[in-house]
């Protein structure tokens, strides 16, 4: 009896002992989780998201709306340039950004390597903007003179419109690394870098507009979304203090073949410069970059980025034309 109560101890010893390592390891696991891990939710924690900075207007729309809805959660946009956010996004510093491409096949292709997969969500179109001083009559350009000037191919109004007496034009861009700046090179200069020394860049969006404001021979290149005038409900009027320039595919622009970056015109193709608007992620943890993401295409997230002016990826629009009579 003693021999067997002896073994009966030692057994319950060693067990006792095996589970005190179970929990120990089982402890230590889990404090280096808390530690370590996220512990977002689809719509709770906290994230930090990265976006060029010429969609800040349509974000921070968004997130006033997706705040009020999700209480526990807290998104905090960084706005930065486009080139940037890859880089972030790449590096896993960040699990979402908001950009004007998609990811490459490289990109892909390195992401996959790192057993990270790689998604994306068209939320919406904008228009590359042109913008000129109101004391800037010759407010009519066409493509082919924008490609002109941004080579550096022209470089007086002169050469644009007869007549002009503004002198030199001065481009300016929302920054140099930015995505009005990417999509000029790839989408209107077909790769062909800018080198033209009157074109420059700002750092920033209200940057453009101030100084175009202010120069009667400037041209600012911008994103569309930050033209729309607050006070109008209908979104047909852009901001007073500059003029946005019409833009025509013909060879000669004029005011019945020129249109500027209304959504109807960037919805039919008559507006040259249509960009998409990308939600990219790409996020191991299923958390609330997913969420947020899920969020922009939703009927609330597709009906605010309509309500500022821009095109939204998903939903039935409907345009009819109306015919408006003097008497």
């Amino acid at each position: 009896m003693k021999r067997l109560l002896s073994n009966i101890t030692a057994t319950s010893v060693n067990a006792l002992s095996s589970v005190m390592m179970i929990l120990l390891v089982f402890c230590s696991c889990n404090q280096q989780k808390s530690k370590n891990s996220r512990t977002d939710t689809y719509a709770s924690g906290e994230m930090v998201l990265m976006c060029d900075e010429s969609f800040s207007p349509i974000i921070e729309e968004e997130l006033k709306v997706f705040h009020m809805t999700y209480p526990k959660a807290k998104v905090i946009p960084q706005y930065t340039n486009e080139l940037d956010a890859f880089n972030a996004l790449m590096e896993q510093k960040v699990h979402l950004i908001i950009a004007t491409r998609n990811f490459s096949e490289k990109q892909k292709e390195y992401l996959k390597s790192q057993q990270l997969n790689p998604r994306y969500f068209p939320i919406g179109y904008d228009g590359l903007a042109f913008i000129c001083n109101n004391q800037n009559t010759d407010s009519c350009i066409t493509v082919n003179d924008i490609k002109r000037i941004l080579l550096g191919q022209v470089k007086n109004w002169n050469e644009v419109n007869k007549g002009s007496k503004l002198g030199e034009i001065d481009v300016v861009f929302d920054n140099k690394q930015s995505a009005a700046v990417r999509y000029a090179v790839d989408s209107i200069l077909g790769g062909t870098p800018i080198n033209s020394k009157n074109i420059t860049a700002a750092k920033t969006s209200v940057e453009v507009i101030n100084y175009v404001e202010k120069t009667p021979n400037a041209i600012g290149v911008i994103g569309s979304n930050w033209l729309n005038d607050k006070r109008d409900t209908t979104n047909v009027t852009f901001k007073k203090n500059i003029t946005v320039m019409s833009v025509s595919q013909m060879e000669v622009a004029t005011e019945m073949n020129s249109w500027k970056p209304y959504q109807l015109y960037l919805l039919d193709g008559r507006y040259a410069f249509a960009r998409t608007v990308y939600a990219l992620l790409v996020d191991p943890f299923h958390g609330l970059p997913g969420g947020f993401a899920n969020y922009l295409q939703s009927p609330i997230g597709q009906k605010i980025i309509l309500k500022s002016a821009l095109l939204p990826y998903r939903g039935d629009l409907t345009f009819r034309k109306v015919n408006v009579s003097d008497e």
